[in-house]
């Protein structure tokens, strides 16, 4: 005799005892894995806080002059130096002009920051244009990559001082100081640093838009407005996410490098690259004037660089869970 069939409710599929797993929650379950990107983000959130919240907290004006003050040692140099001359109300020390050593720090990481975020941000929207529309429109692709291949070709400093030296004038009388140069540093920075960004997400464009899901949006009629926005972009956010770390970090070392040349914001206004300028001159007598903000723009650059691999290994499903 043959067994008797099995029933008809063994057959019909088991009811899932769970919800399915949400993508973001398999994404920072990668990410946690990463041990460097988890102590980069935590680095960054806490330099972040660090510039934001410490002018409330230390109150010390970092443009005030103090003769009376000026040429205190950092309070740890007492370690090595008996005869240091420190002072418990400037724990950072100051310069030769008797500003607080930590309130340059503090405003400093904050214009640094600044000029850092809004040129990524900018970075990011012109790049993910470019690479959108060369991808997904033909007519554009040729046109908008020899202009690609245009600014990659340009050497960036050289360029970055000449517009300096031509716009500087025009943007302080429109903006003042500190607001004409920080327009003018992020939008050069921004136009020549997108261009990575937009050969990423021409490529991916292109391997995207052949895929059965974009042909069967557009044999239902989809707008292509539509299919950019819902379909497509919404799968090239990887490498956007890490493109937009690594032009944080390219920003910061850029405004340092203007500032350090003596061409970026005026004189008087605390950034990272200035402080590392003026303590050149001065720096066998007083080395940890350079060590600090020299120090302050290697971690924040390496925070931000682990955070991308980690994006990056998270974000990648072919990579996820190894």
């Amino acid at each position: 005799m043959t067994d008797a069939p099995p029933p008809i409710q063994a057959l019909q599929d088991k009811v899932p005892s769970a919800p399915p797993r949400s993508q973001w929650l398999d994404v920072w379950s990668q990410f946690r894995k990463h041990s460097g990107a988890m102590v980069g983000a935590g680095f960054l959130v806490f330099i972040t806080l660090f510039v934001l919240v410490g002018p409330y907290i230390w109150t010390l004006d970092a443009q005030a002059l103090n003769m009376r003050a000026r040429d205190i040692r950092p309070i740890y140099t007492a370690l090595w130096d008996s005869g240091a001359k420190v002072d418990w109300a400037h724990p950072l020390g100051s310069d030769n002009l008797g500003r607080d050593g930590l309130s340059q720090l503090i405003a400093g990481g904050r214009s640094s920051l600044a000029v850092g975020w809004a040129a990524m941000v900018l970075t990011l929207v012109i790049g993910t244009t470019v690479g959108v529309l060369s991808g997904f429109v033909r007519k554009l692709d040729g046109p908008l990559m020899r202009l690609t291949d245009l600014f990659l070709s340009l050497p960036i400093l050289p360029l970055l001082l000449v517009a300096v030296t031509f716009f500087r004038q025009p943007l302080r009388a429109a903006f003042g100081p500190e607001g004409g140069m920080f327009v003018l540093i992020v939008t050069v920075v921004a136009l020549t640093s997108w261009m990575p960004t937009a050969r990423i997400v021409r490529g991916d464009i292109l391997a995207l838009k052949e895929r059965e899901f974009v042909l069967a949006a557009r044999s239902i009629g989809t707008r292509p407005l539509h299919i950019i926005l819902r379909h497509l972009l919404p799968n090239v956010l990887s490498p956007i996410m890490v493109s937009a770390t690594l032009g944080l970090a390219t920003a910061i070392i850029t405004e340092s490098a203007l500032s350090f040349l003596g061409v970026g914001f005026p004189s008087d206004f605390p950034t990272w690259g200035k402080m590392l300028a003026d303590a050149v001159p001065r720096m066998e007598d007083f080395p940890e004037r350079v060590l600090l903000p020299g120090v302050a723009i290697s971690l924040t650059v390496l925070a931000v660089n682990y955070l991308g691999d980690g994006l990056r290994d998270a974000l990648d499903p072919r990579t996820r869970g190894r």
